[in-house]
């Protein structure tokens, strides 16, 4: 019985078998038809650009795209000195307020040991003063509360119990500052290690794009930047810096001016005796730089202490118009003040460029000009 019921069902036809007729033909057509979408749809792609080969970036295309990287992690460097400076300055305090602590500490100590003299004196020759007993609670706030009624009782029990609770109230105190101090130490130690992964990722990225040149295109693309200052330059210019024809600190030529102080001309000479070194970021000397921490190195050299991030840099003097740039003045770049050099005449600076590029003579309008400052 089941053999016959079998025996009567339809066999299973394929889901395009109704739009084709059925049977072998019907599948040949159906699988004909799936063919024929396939390619439409592999030139459909085709048509509106999908499909098509990524073409590969000219030298000039790869050249922005790196200027653009190398000033993104600039950005990014500026903020990781800011940050690196705000923890050592957390670090420092940190340090100081622990010592401090502890030594309030020691002082705090030696004044419930000679209370718990008194006290013991006191309970031998038959009683405790109210005012130690308070001490001696187990209710701190009610001991604290009551001190400055203790200290108008003119007693000699009250006196010590009063400058014992001033020491405890400055020990409380300085240990919430160093609480306070390690938690702002934590976010900026948490800043840093964020700026650090986006510069790392950035260089990387303008290096993977640098790789995709030619030694030839690469060595194009270096001296088409407008500046000077590979080895060969770095050691000539260094030796002018050196040498006789100075003027206040500066190689006289074409275009030379004075520094306006013995303080900026010193910080120029350094700057010449710095070309060739290498860029690193973060770096303030002496074997690499970056760009602040070539100018701070540069002013300080000079007996001028200079904070260290570009955007604190314009703030540590008066502000010069560009027609007014003497050498030693500091000279910012772009719309964030991320990047600095070191005038030295002539409508030419020395700065610190980027991973790759060492300290180099390069033109002021080589970048997008954005402040001057003159550091007092």
């Amino acid at each position: 019985m089941t053999a016959t019921v079998a025996s009567h069902r339809k066999p299973r036809q394929h889901p395009l078998a109704s739009l084709t007729g059925g049977g072998s033909r019907g599948a040949r057509t159906a699988r004909t038809a799936a063919t024929l979408a396939l390619a439409g749809a592999a030139t459909a792609t085709t048509f509106d650009g999908t499909g098509q080969a990524v073409p590969e970036p000219t030298p000039a295309q790869v050249k922005g795209r790196v200027d653009a990287l190398y000033q993104e992690a600039e950005v990014a460097t500026q903020k990781y000195n800011g940050a690196k400076e705000a923890a050592d300055t957390a670090r420092d305090e940190l340090s100081r307020l622990q010592d401090e602590a502890a030594r309030r500490t020691r002082k705090l100590n030696a004044a419930r040991g000679e209370l718990g003299t008194m006290a013991a004196s006191q309970y031998r020759s038959g009683g405790v003063d109210p005012t130690v007993r308070l001490l001696l609670s187990a209710d701190p706030q009610r001991y604290l509360d009551g001190a400055a009624v203790l200290e108008r009782t003119g007693s000699r029990q009250a006196t010590a119990v009063a400058g014992y609770a001033r020491r405890l109230g400055s020990v409380r105190q300085v240990r919430q500052r160093a609480e306070d101090t390690a938690e702002r130490l934590v976010g900026t130690e948490t800043a840093l290690k964020k700026h650090r992964v986006t510069i790392v990722r950035k260089l990387d990225a303008a290096e993977q794009l640098l790789d995709r040149l030619t030694a030839e295109q690469r060595r194009r693309m270096a001296g088409r930047d407008g500046s000077r200052g590979g080895a060969a330059d770095g050691r000539a210019d260094r030796g002018a810096g050196r040498g006789d024809g100075l003027l206040g600190g500066v190689p006289t030529g074409s275009g030379a001016a004075e520094a306006p102080n013995a303080r900026a001309a010193q910080a120029v000479s350094f700057a010449y005796g710095a070309l060739g070194k290498p860029y690193v970021w973060g770096a303030t000397g002496p074997s690499a730089y970056d760009c602040s921490g070539l100018t701070q190195a540069a002013w300080k050299s000079g007996g001028v202490s200079l904070p260290r991030t570009t955007y604190t840099q314009v703030s540590s003097g008066p502000r010069i118009d560009r027609s007014q740039l003497a050498p030693g003045d500091l000279v910012f770049f772009y719309s964030g003040i991320s990047h600095v050099g070191l005038y030295i005449g002539d409508g030419k600076m020395i700065h610190a460029p980027h991973p790759g590029a060492p300290v180099r003579i390069a033109p002021v309008d080589q970048m997008p000009f954005a402040a001057a400052t003159r550091p007092a």
